[in-house]
């Protein structure tokens, strides 16, 4: 047994979930992007119909917290209204696709087999970009369309299970929660690699070939009482065929600042108000959310100077990961942000947190050099585990921690 509540799928628009403020609303961006006229529209919602808050989530996608049964079906008729809402929940459960931010050109970049025969490669309507020799918004918006496409004719996969398209000349999304990875190899060819092995197999339809993969998930053994993830199923040594292929060397996540995409800003553990992103709309921009918690703003040559945003990639808030925690969370056992924001000034340089409201971790569900995860007696240390795993220290209360931080030459916690 455990302390905390394993839901087992995560929420969406039509199926949203009860939090400790309200109904937490998730909207999944289509092809990873939104207009400045949808991102306007999602600020004036979360405002109206929830709020006021936004989170952006560790899949890319934005939340609004703070709605209520009352409010949730206009909320929903706002949104529809900018394409922003699918048909229905199995459809929208579905969509769990993460679309690399990086769509800039990339010259001498082969982008290799795309969705198959008669598309990409065969036929570009006028004033398209070449299909050899450079990776741009257009091809990666293709291959987003076709996977997004692909995913309704998929097996019936746990509500967690996710997709990773990461199709630049090195993989960005690594860190990223995902299944199954579209990438490409040191040659540019397009591979799809199971998530937790470092080989993949060779892309010759995009479409077919990932629903091929789901299937062979289904057929050995991944799902136990409607859950599980790729990584377990390669850790028991079972592996899809003809993974042959290396992706290319990862790069490492980005910092805020500007890119050949464009400006890159953070937030505050992924928090914002609908004031910042409805000053974010009137830029004109394409905005992109992105899995680390950042916005990328297209085309932009200049660092917003909004209220809100995090552009110095120096500013330690960014090496803390902290989920909402109590009170907001029904299921958080102490306060996250509030400490997050008092420790971060004290972190030793390079030293990064994760700061869990319960032993769930959602944040961060993955190991962290330092995690501390809040209990009814304190918060429990834990070094390069989970949040649930076994601590080196207990029922710390968080003026003990603040006063360690502080002393003179202390040595890191």
């Amino acid at each position: 047994m455990t302390a905390w509540e394993i839901r087992g799928w995560c929420p969406g628009a039509l199926r949203p979930m009860q939090s400790g403020d309200g109904l937490v609303v998730r909207i999944r961006p289509p092809l990873g992007r939104l207009t400045p006229e949808q991102a306007q529209a999602i600020a004036d919602a979360a405002e109206t119909h929830g709020n006021g808050i936004l989170d952006l989530s560790a899949r890319a996608n934005l939340q609004l917290r703070g709605v209520t049964e009352a409010s949730h079906p206009r909320l929903i008729e706002d949104l529809r209204a900018q394409a922003l809402i699918d048909p229905d929940i199995q459809t929208e459960s579905l969509r769990n696709l993460i679309v690399t931010p990086f769509r800039a050109p990339r010259p001498g970049l082969d982008p290799g087999p795309l969705v198959g025969p008669g598309t990409l490669d065969e036929g570009r309507g006028p004033g398209s970009s070449p299909g050899r020799g450079s990776l741009d918004a257009a091809d990666t918006d293709t291959l987003a369309a076709t996977l997004t496409a692909a995913l309704a004719r998929m097996p019936r996969l746990p509500g967690k299970f996710g997709f990773a398209l990461d199709t630049g000349p090195r993989p960005v999304l690594t860190g990223a929660s995902a299944d199954i990875r579209v990438e490409r190899s040191p040659d540019g060819r397009l591979i799809l690699r199971p998530d937790g092995h470092p080989l993949g197999q060779p892309v010759t339809d995009l479409a077919r070939d990932t629903i091929a993969m789901a299937e062979w998930f289904v057929a050995n053994g991944g799902i136990s009482n409607g859950r599980g993830r790729m990584v377990a199923l390669i850790a028991r040594g079972i592996v899809p065929p003809d993974c042959t292929v290396a992706s290319a060397e990862p790069l490492p996540a980005p910092a805020p600042g500007l890119h050949p995409d464009g400006a890159l800003v953070a937030l505050a553990f992924g928090q914002m108000q609908a004031a910042t992103l409805r000053a974010l709309a009137a830029l004109g921009q394409e905005i992109r959310p992105t899995p680390w918690r950042m916005l990328l703003i297209v085309g932009a040559t200049t660092l917003p100077q909004i209220p809100g945003l995090i552009i110095d990639p120096a500013d330690p808030i960014l090496r803390i990961t902290a989920c909402t925690g109590a009170p907001a969370c029904p299921q958080g056992l102490g306060d996250t942000r509030q400490l997050a924001r008092q420790l971060a000034p004290h972190l030793a340089p390079g030293q990064s947190l994760h700061l869990s409201g319960c032993a769930k971790g959602c944040a961060h569900p993955g190991p962290a050099p330092l995690t501390l995860t809040a209990t009814d007696k304190g918060y429990d240390l834990i070094r390069g585990g989970t949040a649930h795993d076994t601590p080196s220290l207990t029922g710390l209360s968080p003026q003990a921690i603040l006063n360690h931080l502080k002393a003179p030459h202390a040595p890191p916690l």
